[in-house]
């Protein structure tokens, strides 16, 4: 049942029965395309978990790999220790095999949204389930894993974007990640509102936005470099402290500037495959906006994340970033 519940989500059918038992503990469908496990029992290093995947519609790998682990959990290979609530983000859009249908849906998870249309009422309905299930489980730490993967090919092709907050990331998320095979982390500079950044804000999560290789279709994503992060989700699942390792293995990186399309007259100076991380030098031309003007590099040398030209005005169309010690 938990295997086929990403499979009905994409299709647009009602899962049945909605609700039923795994080892460990219960499943419920909340709502379409949520789904929340609650154990019998808490393992001791239990934590309330958000695993979100789609989002972004044609972004595959990150949902062939959650199927895998609830499939593990189905057939009583895993034991459910730790409440889980599992999200299905953007169904219309993956069924489309599209980014998104309207507008960016990884733009919306802010509680004074007043856009109308399917994807903010999407953005309203996950905003609503991730605040009742912290509600739930309102005694337990909180975590977000939100899991993409990136439109171009990456100097790193496993990275992490940490949500700004004021309050710094436990160290031991740091930790994990290492031991899951990430290679870099962002920091990120302001407020973003993402899925993500929803709840590291507004509840305090430990979240991460993590990309996971190339966007690819359903059925040609090499799962085999995600699979010690398909451990750590595991880990998450049974509610068992994961793998660690010296987060010095990653490369880390702040960002300095967001490079926003201001008109319709905008193109970026450089080559539409350039891959995330790619390293400018100064005085290298950036973009041309007929509102903005020019955009160069200023003194600093500075790498590029998440470049598209293609967004809509007065969106992000890329991150300008540098580099930045690893945390204590």
């Amino acid at each position: 049942m938990l295997a086929e519940w990403l499979d009905q989500g994409l299709e647009g059918r009602t899962s049945s029965p909605a609700e039923g038992r795994v080892s460990g503990g219960r499943f419920r469908m909340a709502a379409p395309g949520v789904l929340e496990l609650v154990p019998h029992t808490l393992a001791t290093e239990a934590r309330a978990c958000v695993l979100s995947v789609g989002v972004h519609g044609n972004e595959t790998a990150p949902m062939e790999m959650l199927g895998e682990a609830l499939a593990r959990l189905e057939a009583g290979l895993l034991h459910l220790g730790a409440p889980l609530l599992v999200i299905l983000g953007n169904p219309e859009a993956i069924r489309r095999g599209q980014r998104y249908v309207a507008t960016n849906l990884n733009r919306l998870f802010r509680r004074e949204l007043a856009e109308a249309g399917d994807e903010p009422d999407r953005a309203r309905a996950l905003m609503a389930a991730v605040d009742a299930f912290y509600a739930r489980h309102a005694g337990l730490s909180r975590l977000h894993y939100d899991l993409h993967t990136a439109i171009r090919d990456s100097r790193y092709p496993r990275f992490v974007v940490e949500p700004f907050a004021e309050a710094p990331t436990p160290h031991e998320q740091w930790c994990w990640l290492a031991a899951a095979g990430i290679q870099a982390v962002l920091h990120q500079h302001r407020h973003s509102w993402t899925f993500s950044h929803y709840s590291k804000h507004y509840h305090g999560a430990a979240t991460f936005t993590l990309e996971l290789g190339r966007a690819l279709p359903f059925g040609h994503n090499d799962l085999a470099p995600l699979a010690p992060m398909g451990r750590l989700l595991e880990a998450l699942i049974e509610g068992r402290e994961p793998a660690t390792d010296d987060p010095r293995a990653m490369t880390f990186f702040r960002a300095e500037h967001e490079l926003l399309r201001h008109s319709e007259a905008f193109r970026l100076c450089f080559p539409d495959d350039t891959p995330n991380f790619s390293e400018f030098s100064p005085g290298t031309r950036l973009a041309e906006d007929a509102v903005a003007g020019e955009t160069r590099v200023g003194e600093t040398p500075l790498s590029v994340v998440f470049p598209n030209a293609e967004v809509e005005v007065g969106a992000r169309a890329a991150l300008l970033v540098v580099p930045s010690p690893p945390p204590d």
